[in-house]
């Protein structure tokens, strides 16, 4: 699964301990998820949409294999 995290915290300008600060979880799990390592769950991936403004599909993509 791709992700725009990493892109959408720029327009933001907000850093991962930020991010992870405002939806209850660590910096690490957000970088797990921004480098594709962890697959969020979907209250965790609604949250990250929710942060930034966007619907869950503008923020993650199914891959073909997945």
């Amino acid at each position: 699964m791709k992700n725009r995290i990493r892109i959408e915290r720029a327009i933001l300008d907000i850093t991962q301990a930020d991010l992870a600060e405002r939806i209850n979880v660590s910096r690490q799990t957000i970088n797990a998820i921004e480098s594709n390592k962890y697959v969020p769950s979907t209250v965790l991936a609604l949250k990250i949409a929710r942060i930034f403004g966007k619907s869950v599909e503008e923020v993650f993509e199914l891959e073909e294999n997945d």
